[in-house]
């Protein structure tokens, strides 16, 4: 019998491959008449390594040239870290499956083991390329001098060590995903810091008329990732928020639930506006909305004002 074949599209970084080998493993090892192959796509956020994220101006930075060759027919999936894959995707495609959530922490890499943010000696240097990551520091810290971080996981780490800075933030997930926890000083709780819209997940995307992958991703589909990642997504999407707003998120899906819990803070940390709420799981981007709503009537209206 003929093997069916999947083509997956990925960035080239070792965490973009790590994650693109991973769904191949899992969509070849329940689906056994699959043979799946994985291309490699350059984007733009991959090219441009010298300028701040928030900079750049971040609609698709590391997601449209794959999208390009998923509207073209080139590549079947693409395997995105979801918290890169942009609200507002094409019409013709579509989010067709999440993988179950990885840990969603960011953790603090310093010299010593054990650290903690309150730990840092005064005005320590931390260096971090995400807004979020950097308003919620100050906000806990503000005496601590921030610094812009880019690059892949081991560039990052690579940097750090041959720095002067005092730490470095990194989310959990690619730091466990490739294997570099000796690096870790320590974790990060999200009620400190909370974690990027989709942290932890992968979000696979495919082409809306594709309906072979989308039937073989049901495999592989995590319900209650899917589920408090939709709700986290709908947030970000009515506060229209992407790398130029500092903005957390974290949905979870419990026995009674689903829980919601967001944050939005001013790029200096002054002002932070953080809400929880709980709903039905049946619809997410309604609880999501719902709490957007709840953000900008307590006075985070006025950090968007600020910003745009």
């Amino acid at each position: 019998m003929k093997k069916e074949k999947l083509i997956i599209g990925s960035r080239g970084s070792e965490l973009a491959l790590w994650q693109a080998n991973f769904v191949k493993k899992e969509l070849e090892r329940k689906n056994k008449n699959l043979s799946v192959e994985i291309k490699i796509i350059k984007t733009k956020g991959d090219k441009i390594l010298d300028v701040a994220l928030s900079k750049i101006g971040d609609k698709g930075l590391f997601t449209k040239e794959i999208e390009n060759e998923l509207l073209n027919g080139n590549i079947d999936i693409a395997v995105h870290s979801l918290k890169d894959l942009q609200t507002d995707i094409p019409h013709e495609l579509k989010l067709a499956a999440v993988t179950k959530r990885h840990n969603v922490e960011d953790v603090l890499i310093t010299r010593k083991k054990g650290i903690k943010i309150k730990d840092l000696k005064e005005n320590a240097v931390v260096a971090t390329g995400s807004l979020r990551r950097k308003a919620q520091l100050l906000h806990l810290r503000p005496d601590l001098q921030i610094v812009d971080l880019r690059g892949n996981v081991p560039t990052r780490i690579k940097k750090f060590i041959e720095s002067d800075w005092d730490a470095i933030i990194l989310a959990r997930a690619g730091i466990e995903r490739l294997k570099m926890n000796k690096y870790i000083s320590s974790i990060i709780s999200t009620e400190e810091i909370l974690p990027a819209v989709g942290q932890g997940a992968l979000g696979i995307e495919i082409h809306r008329e594709n309906i072979f992958a989308e039937k073989i991703l049901e495999s592989i589909n995590d319900e209650n990732t899917f589920i408090a990642v939709r709700a986290e997504r709908a947030l970000l999407k009515y506060l229209e928020g992407g790398c130029q707003i500092p903005i957390g998120a974290f949905g979870e899906v419990k026995s009674n639930g689903l829980y919601l819990d967001a944050l939005i803070a001013s790029i200096d940390g002054t002002l932070t506006f953080r809400k929880k709420i709980r709903g039905s799981k049946n619809n997410p981007e309604k609880l999501g909305i719902e709490l957007a709503k709840d953000l900008l009537k307590a006075g985070a209206s006025e950090i968007l004002k600020e910003i745009f």
